[in-house]
């Protein structure tokens, strides 16, 4: 069995943030899908904070506008998520609003790979 170094990055943002006119969470899974990243998953979740926030932000039925915190996870052998980061990091010191970044290893117990769409 082969062994390759993987990691994975997790952006913890708000799913209101944005670059430029396009929300963040959206820009960065649009570049690690052409910049050839394995996976990313965006989670939303339900409730929570950070640490320049001024209220806890939460998930009530009737908003209509939610401003939830986001997670956006990326998974893929450490030096082609280092070299990701490094090309992202400009742009989320550059954000009005904050950000955490997490690297960290992960060991691949299964990976098996669908059938993928013939395009």
């Amino acid at each position: 069995m082969e062994s390759t170094a993987h990691s994975v990055i997790k952006i913890y943002a708000s799913s209101t943030d944005k670059l430029g006119s396009h929300l963040l969470y959206e820009h960065i899974v649009r570049l690690a899908k052409e910049k050839g990243v394995a996976g990313v998953t965006v989670y939303r979740g339900i409730m929570g904070y950070g640490s320049s926030s001024r209220h806890i932000s939460s998930s009530k039925f009737w908003e209509l506008t939610e401003k939830l915190p986001v997670i956006i996870e990326m998974v893929d052998k450490t030096d082609v998520l280092e070299k990701f980061l490094s090309q992202i990091e400009p742009d989320l010191i550059k954000m009005p609003k904050g950000c955490l970044v997490t690297l960290e290893p992960v060991h691949i117990v299964l990976h098996k790979p669908g059938q993928g769409r013939h395009q």
